[in-house]
């Protein structure tokens, strides 16, 4: 596959949070995130076999609300340090504004989790879900 070259990519859940501003919304979910819900998508449910309150998980979304084409930031927007190129922070803008998100499951209903340490916004697309790996001899 060439650089550049497009790739499909199916939402399988959207996020519900009170956060609904990004400009005000934490930089990062354990810097007082709202407790948020992921709505999983019906026909994904089942693969949400296997999670349970307690877990830690990666979320993938997609940062529907990032400039794409950013390529250098001042890192956490603060303008007394140097810019630094995206790829070597977590600013949501940037070529592809995938987000990674830790977070820990608190509940299920469903097809739903109720996860804390969540600081995408409301209606942020969801990609993926993934669990957080112990130490090796733990996998």
């Amino acid at each position: 596959m060439r650089a550049g070259s497009k790739i499909r990519l199916r939402t399988i859940g959207r996020v519900s949070s009170a956060l609904t501003d990004r400009a005000l919304a934490p930089k990062q979910g354990d810097e007082g995130a709202p407790a948020a819900m992921i709505a999983i998508e019906q026909e994904f449910a089942a693969g949400l076999e296997g999670i349970a309150a307690g877990d830690e998980i990666l979320v993938l979304t997609w940062l529907d609300q990032a400039g794409r084409d950013v390529l250098s930031v001042h890192p956490r927007g603060d303008l007394s340090r140097a810019a630094t190129g995206v790829f070597a922070t977590r600013s949501p803008d940037r070529p592809n504004p995938i987000g990674l998100h830790r977070a820990r499951v608190v509940g299920m209903q469903g097809a739903e989790l109720r996860v804390e340490n969540l600081e995408a916004i409301d209606g942020t697309p969801v990609l993926d879900l993934k669990p957080v790996l112990g130490e090796a001899g733990e996998r």
